[in-house]
């Protein structure tokens, strides 16, 4: 069987990674409300994100990134 041109573009045992917008438009608005401290939105944010399709982990990075530093 010879290769296809989609069978050229990857190595074998590679997956595609499917992107969507809808999940990273989420994780994007509640990366901004985290960092400018809009803790009210942020819990709808988060239901929005795991209802597109986020993971665990990809919100809990957001939440335990140590770039955000707590104002005093």
């Amino acid at each position: 069987m010879a290769p296809t041109a989609k069978n050229r573009m990857r190595p074998p045992g590679i997956r595609r990674i499917k992107r969507n917008p809808l999940k990273q438009t989420a994780l994007l608005y509640l990366r901004e409300a985290l960092l400018g401290e809009n803790y009210e939105t942020c819990a709808e944010l988060i239901e929005f994100a795991k209802e597109f399709g986020a993971d665990r982990f990809e919100i809990e990075s957001l939440l335990e990134d140590p770039r955000r530093m707590p104002s005093l």
